[in-house]
């Protein structure tokens, strides 16, 4: 860390120092607000109070006691509380003469204008001065008319969930400015893993001049050095192809002259030598290029029964001392696919599974499907392979040991490329050992459409 410029750690402390302070003030006054307003009386309840006062100083006034009594007595069986009509007067005993001005205005119950304590449980009581101020009318505040009946619900809102609401918004707020560069330069990634070698993701970032952009600059330069080197190797392979494939040219016409003139075993064993380094050309050309680009060749429909009767139809011309077994349904078709990459790749994988199965053996093939996959297994009669090799064996010149030595014109690729173009048009292929010997090739192909 000491190495950058510590941006982001700085804004990160600024929005969440910023966010907390502003949180405990927003809570703190939002809850001393509601509080102040819920601890008043309501309008309709004041008015009552105040009426009943001045009922109860009417009736002090006119002197007519025992209707004071018997009203205050219904009051309080109604309201079932304590209900009361006093009066006081400050009377001197030693010391200095007390002034009226130090006295005056204090009360024995609260005003219906004052606030009540909502964390009090038991109720004020509340005093309606009479107008000579000699006497007041006293009563403990009835239950159904003390505020705040909610507060307790309302404390738990402004204290846990509206923090912890808040919480969230600031969190989501971070998350989203810590995600965005993170997916930006995802999504360069994502491009340049899918061969679009002038991605850059600083551009993707704008100006960003934190942490982030250092990033998203070291990130481009390791892809220029990358694209650098992929477009070396590209132009490598495309100059090997060239230099390879004009002798092999030149070498064919000069056999055919030679093969127009006398035939020998010599010359024949030169034919297929030749053959075989062509191969190994192709095979290597197209296997380099499935590997640099890796396309998905997936922009065609095809029926696979017929690619395979066509597969095996050549198979059994080419092998007619090894048996060829089918067990195919009328008609499976593929969306979204190759027929070239699919039918190469079947073919390989038939053609090495011929090669290993001794003469007068034979090549089972199985396929099943459902709605959406569809299994293609080709098993052999051969030596099969040791577990621990059986992922192995997709390797580019991959050899388990001599009884699988180039046999025929394999050169170790033929699997190899199987395996990349199954890839690249969303299949699978896996190898196992077969219960009763041999080794079980098994494609996977996908059916539905929109892959």
């Amino acid at each position: 860390m000491s190495h950058l410029s510590r941006q982001l750690f700085w804004k990160l402390c600024l929005v969440i120092a910023t966010g907390v302070v502003a949180l405990f003030y927003l809570i703190d006054q939002i809850t001393s607000e509601t509080e102040e307003g819920m601890s008043l009386l309501a309008q309709a309840d004041r008015d009552t109070i105040t009426q009943w006062g001045q009922h109860a100083e009417q009736l002090y006034l006119a002197g007519d006691i025992e209707q004071l009594e018997q009203w205050l007595a219904e009051l309080k069986q109604q309201e079932d509380t304590y209900v009361s009509v006093v009066d006081f007067e400050v009377e001197h005993i030693a010391g200095d003469a007390t002034r009226a001005t130090y006295y005056d205005g204090y009360n024995m119950g609260r005003s219906v204008d004052w606030k009540i304590h909502l964390y009090f449980a038991e109720n004020p009581t509340m005093e309606v001065p009479f107008k000579d101020k000699q006497a007041s009318f006293l009563i403990q505040l009835p239950e159904r008319m003390r505020p705040g009946g909610y507060w307790r619900y309302v404390e738990l809102t402004l204290q846990v969930i509206v923090p912890t609401i808040l919480l969230i918004l600031l969190t989501i707020f971070l998350y989203r400015y810590i995600m965005k560069p993170l997916a930006q330069l995802q999504k360069a990634t994502r491009n340049f893993s899918r061969g679009q070698l002038d991605v850059s993701a600083r551009e993707l970032m704008g100006q960003r001049r934190d942490e982030f952009g250092d990033l998203a600059t070291s990130f481009d330069q390791m892809a220029e050095r990358i694209s650098e080197q992929i477009i070396s190797q590209r132009q490598l392979i495309a100059d090997m192809s060239h230099e390879l494939r004009t002798p092999l040219t030149r070498l064919d016409i000069a056999l055919e002259q030679l093969k127009q003139e006398f035939v020998s075993e010599n010359s024949q064993r030169i034919e297929r030598e030749s053959q075989h380094i062509r191969k190994l050309v192709e095979d290597s050309l197209a296997l380099a290029w499935l590997e640099n680009e890796r396309p998905e060749l997936q922009q065609e429909s095809m029926e696979l029964v017929d690619l395979i009767d066509v597969i095996t139809t050549d198979a059994r011309y080419e092998y007619p001392d090894r048996e060829i077994t089918t067990e195919l349904p009328d008609s499976v078709v593929l969306h979204n696919t190759s027929h070239r990459a699919a039918g190469q790749a079947i073919e390989n994988i038939l053609r090495n599974a011929l090669r290993y199965t001794p003469a007068g053996g034979v090549v089972q093939i199985k396929l099943v499907c459902d709605k959406q996959q569809a299994v293609l297994d080709i098993l052999d009669q051969g030596p099969g392979v040791p577990e621990e090799l059986l992922s192995a064996i997709f390797k580019p010149f991959f050899r388990v040991d001599k009884s699988r030595e180039r046999a025929g014109n394999s050169f170790g690729l033929g699997l190899s490329l199987a395996q990349r173009q199954l890839t690249a048009i969303g299949a699978s292929v896996v190898a196992t050992n077969h219960s009763f010997g041999g080794l079980q090739m098994r494609m996977t192909f996908p059916i539905a459409k929109g892959l």
